[in-house]
């Protein structure tokens, strides 16, 4: 059974130069350090967190000798290490914090050009995960220890902004995310979108008793043997106790098994709805940089209680068609493509020759990723249950998250939101501008 046709609305944003997409989530796995002092608490009369109500600000300090030696041994090595910086939000300052570059594509792509390298690039724009607890063991606000200040080729983010709160709507792991006026070092505040990042904390609540793997850009879901060693820079442990086994143990499973063997029992390795959901979500919001997109984004999550794999959400600032290299915002060309095929291929041209934008997102992952491949979703969509499956859940999807009118309602919120604590950052009119486009295309699903 086909998934039924849905209009792709492409909703192309306008150019930021520095950011373009496929940011990887994770950290080095590195254990806090003891620190001296108590740990910060949240002051009662601030506005919580993940409020996101309200624009927040976040504000970062360091040593420019620290910030000097961050670019140089990226540029150098590839390497994004930690320095210790100085973080106020909401008027809270939080001392001897972790801050790191975040990010894989947007980064490659600045340290390509020799005429045009990081060190040239003003550190507010910049893609950052800030860790409280880094060197300050216990230090939180709310109960959070990382945030990630995303990257997005619009001007307000309100693409992902409004996709993370759809997913939450579904039921999947989702993860926060908050307005900031955001700067560095003193700089001219900037509109930023500061969102959680996938650690123990947020697995626990999200997920329960889990073990939590992060796939890296430029890897796959092909099985490399039972070497734990061999899945280096391929997966990335993020949450519960180092043990690649049943990670490993998945991988051989889903690419070794016959396909009647796979249609068959896969419901023993493998949330089967989430995963039909998940892939429903990713069709509904257009999201071409999901599983098996050109940056590999996605999280295996191993229940312990359970023994089920379920495929976790990261990286959405390319949903609802945006492009990684900007564009038009409000040029809405109509259909860009289909839904997922009864074979599990994705209805998507490749990049065409000469297409700057498009082939950045192709070579993200590396060799052979430019057309996004992902064997686990190829195999499940080649099932005639599980095509089925996903054809529902689609069908579900847009009528309780569209066509009921919640996905207006939560854009309306945002954008009433920016326009209130934001409009000196980013012009009312090009809020206004985006969110008209974000409407247009939820019109057209």
């Amino acid at each position: 059974m086909a998934a039924p046709r849905i209009a792709r609305v492409s909703v192309l944003v306008g150019l930021t130069a520095l950011i373009l997409t496929g940011c990887a989530a994770g950290d080095d796995g590195v254990d806090a350090s003891s620190g001296s002092d108590a740990p910060a608490t949240s002051d009662a009369a601030a506005p919580e967190l993940w409020d996101s109500t309200t624009v927040h600000s976040v504000s970062v300090s360091y040593d420019e000798t620290d910030y000097d030696d961050l670019i140089e041994t990226y540029l150098s090595t590839g390497e994004k290490i930690w320095i210790t910086a100085s973080v106020t939000i909401d008027g809270q300052t939080f001392d001897d914090v972790g801050l790191k570059l975040k990010g894989n594509s947007s980064l490659r792509a600045l340290s390509t050009d020799a005429d045009a390298t990081l060190s040239s690039q003003r550190p507010e724009d910049l893609p950052w995960i800030i860790r409280l607890d880094k060197f300050v063991d216990g230090q939180n606000l709310d109960g959070t220890t990382e945030l990630v200040v995303r990257g997005n080729s619009s001007e307000t983010s309100l693409n992902e902004a409004l996709a993370l709160d759809l997913l939450e709507q579904t039921g999947l792991a989702s993860e926060a995310a908050i307005a900031t006026r955001f700067s560095v070092d003193g700089s001219a505040e900037t509109l930023r979108l500061v969102i959680e990042n996938p650690g123990d904390e947020w697995a626990e609540r999200e997920l329960g008793d889990v073990l939590l793997y992060k796939a890296e850009a430029g890897g796959d879901y092909s099985y490399r043997g039972q070497e734990a060693s061999a899945y280096e820079d391929v997966f990335d442990q993020e949450a519960g106790e180092d043990d690649l086994t049943p990670l490993i143990d998945f991988l051989e499973w889903i690419n070794e098994a016959s396909d009647a063997t796979f249609a068959a029992e896969l419901g023993a390795h493998l949330d089967v709805d989430a995963f039909a959901t998940y892939l429903a979500f990713q069709e509904l919001v257009d999201n071409f940089d999901d599983i098996d997109g050109p940056g590999n984004n996605s999280y295996l999550s191993y229940d312990r209680t359970t023994g089920l794999m379920t495929v976790v959400t990261w990286d959405l600032n390319l949903a609802f068609g945006a492009s990684p290299g900007g564009g038009g915002m409000g040029q809405v060309p109509g259909d860009g493509g289909g839904a997922r095929g009864e074979q599990g291929d994705q209805l998507r041209e490749p990049p065409a020759e000469g297409d700057a934008d498009a082939q950045t997102a192709a070579d993200v992952g590396g060799p052979g990723r430019g057309g996004g491949s992902n064997i686990l979703a190829e195999r499940f969509l080649a099932s005639d249950r599980f095509q089925a499956l996903y054809a529902a859940e689609l069908e579900r999807l847009q009528a309780e998250l569209v066509d009921s009118g919640d996905a207006a309602s939560i854009l309306q919120a945002w954008t009433d939101t920016l326009t209130a604590g934001a409009s000196d950052l980013v012009p009312e009119a090009t809020i206004a501008q985006e969110s008209s486009a974000l409407a247009t295309a939820l019109d057209g699903r």
